[in-house]
């Protein structure tokens, strides 16, 4: 179970990733952040994201148009 959890459906690029940046900024160093979004690019945006921050995304899915992905704040 993530520490904090984020549902962002229904929003588009590049609101689901302004939104994880400004929630993994309350977690501890090593805390997990879990998202939720509906947006197919959200896919490589986190990714992405997880590269030039340094973050780690530890998992990433998708089911019946839902993408979850599990990402832990850099130390």
């Amino acid at each position: 179970m993530a520490d904090i959890e984020l549902d962002t459906s229904g929003l588009t690029c590049p609101l689901p990733v302004l939104k994880a940046k400004k929630a993994i900024r309350d977690l501890a160093a090593g805390g997990t952040l879990a998202v939720i979004s509906t947006d197919p690019g959200s896919v490589e945006d986190f990714e992405v994201f997880c590269e030039v921050t340094g973050h780690v995304l530890l998992e990433q899915t998708a089911a019946d148009g839902r993408y979850h992905f599990l990402i832990r704040r850099k130390d």
